[in-house]
Formats: structure tokens, sequence, C-alpha cells
């Protein structure tokens, strides 16, 4: 099998799993085997593009985007040092390290309910901390929202992570969690 027919089939797999009417801890669970077996086949089907990197912050490189924005698939390339904000997603989602060693900080949202529709009063804590090695996967689902930090310290080396997600993942909440607000920001990404 080609590489290319190798990620086709990946997301083929994919889409058939995340129905709209799935429950997202069910689409996970199906979806993370076959991300280990994607990457358990090596990282040949990322084309060069997929790899680029960004000097003043990590790079997020478009791999696929289902016609309907129903799946997003990014390579997200770390260098030493580089790290999200505090932020959530809005929909599940699945990533597996294709090199290096990636941090997550998860945070726990403490106020009160409804959660979703605020944007001030948050009260964060810092949660449990994830090292994803090459050949890891980790997933997440909304409601509540998987708010965590992502990223690379500063004396580690690059690493690049794989990450589809239940929608097309152009915007996200950052948190500040000093002043206990949030805010929806548009994400800028690479058209490969």
């Amino acid at each position: 099998m080609t590489s290319a027919a190798r990620l086709q089939g990946f997301l083929d797999d994919c889409t058939a799993v995340a129905r709209p009417e799935a429950d997202p801890s069910d689409i996970v669970q199906e979806i993370a085997p076959l991300m280990l077996r994607l990457l358990a086949g090596g990282a040949d089907f990322l084309r060069p593009e997929h790899f680029r990197a960004d000097p003043t912050h990590y790079a997020r490189n478009l791999v696929h985007a289902a016609a309907d924005d129903s799946l997003s698939l990014f390579t997200l390339v770390w260098l030493p040092g580089q790290m999200t904000p505090v932020h959530d997603h809005g929909t599940w989602g699945v990533v597996g390290v294709v090199e290096g060693v990636l941090m997550e900080q998860s945070y726990m949202r403490l106020d009160p309910e409804p959660h979703a529709r605020r944007d001030s009063g948050i009260e964060l804590r810092r949660g449990g901390l994830s090292l994803l090695t090459s050949g890891t996967v980790s997933t997440f689902v909304p409601n509540p929202d998987h708010i965590h930090v992502t990223g690379v310290k500063d004396d580690w080396q690059r690493a690049i992570s794989l990450h589809l997600y239940g929608r097309m993942l152009s915007d996200f909440h950052i948190y500040d969690t000093a002043a206990g607000t949030r805010s929806l920001i548009h994400a800028k990404h690479t058209e490969t």
C-alpha cells in the first residue's frame, strides 16, 4: 500500500466512525487505535510541507480538511520552547506524536455550571501533566471541554504531532488564568 493510500484509508475510516450522532467518547475510542496504527507505519504519508516550522511560534500545517468541515487533520511542529496558550477545542480530538516528546499540562474548570457559555468568572486549576513520546496517542472530548497547554520545553528537541479534530479547527478559546476570562481566537494554519 502506498503512503498516500495509507493516509486516505485512515481518513476514510475516521470519517466512517465520526458520525454526528455518535458520542465523542465512542468516536475517540475507535479512532485512537487507527491513529496508533497509522503512526506505527512511519511518517512517509506526510509531505515535506507538513514539517514546516516557524521560529516565532508552533506551526499548524493542514494535512486534510473534510469538504463539510466535519474533520480536520494537522501536523503541529514544535521547536524548543514553543508552547500553546491555555486553550480548549470545542470538539473531540485524537493526537499522535510523530517525533520527539510533547508536554501536556491539563487544567480543570472549578467555576459553577454552565461552563460553555461563560467567558468571565472562570476559575482554573492545573491538573495532571502528560509527557507524550513518539508513537503515543492521546484523546480528548468536549463538554466539559479539554483545557490544556501543550508544547516543548526550552531544552528539548523538536517535536511533531498529528492532530485530528471533529471539526475544522480554525478557532478556539484561549484562557487568561489570572483574569479568569477566555476569548475566542482565529487559529492560523499553513495550507498544504
